[in-house]
């Protein structure tokens, strides 16, 4: 189990695009469990609905990434960075909303070089919202912002 001051410590994302706020199951390199809390209070929901706030499918994703980073590297890098290549057959089954407690599970599905394919599936209150595919590749830092 991991606390919001442990999490810090190794993803790179800070508030308010920060999304896990606690992980409860990590088997490194293999898969985790992890809790997003969805409030009101969050920024997005000012435009995203004002009178039926929905959270943003796009965010849901960034979540699962997020709980992902956590299984592929046990202590972040300083010159590689872990980088979302592929959302594949995601699926909104219903909407998320303030007030919902995420339950974010994600498995490492493949392998192969420096690409990696997950598995996650969202639920709340063990009802499946959302689940898909994700994949990672490993790029160097600072070829980011370098000129070609």
């Amino acid at each position: 189990m991991m606390n919001i001051n442990e999490i810090n410590k190794r993803i790179k994302q800070r508030p308010p695009f920060q999304m896990i706020e606690r992980v409860t199951k990590l088997v490194s390199g293999e898969s985790a469990e992890g809790i997003k809390n969805v409030s009101i209070n969050e920024p997005y929901f000012v435009g995203h609905f004002p009178d039926t706030p929905i959270m943003p499918g796009v965010l849901i994703i960034e979540s699962c990434a997020q709980l992902c980073s956590l299984v592929v590297e046990d202590e972040p890098s300083d010159d590689k960075l872990y980088v979302l290549l592929k959302v594949g057959n995601f699926k909104f089954l219903k909407p998320v909303i303030p007030g919902d407690t995420l339950e974010i599970t994600v498995n490492k599905a493949r392998e192969a070089g420096t690409l990696i394919s997950f598995e996650a599936t969202v639920c709340v209150d063990g009802q499946v919202r959302a689940k898909g595919e994700l994949m990672f590749t490993a790029i160097d830092k600072n070829s980011v912002y370098a000129e070609d």
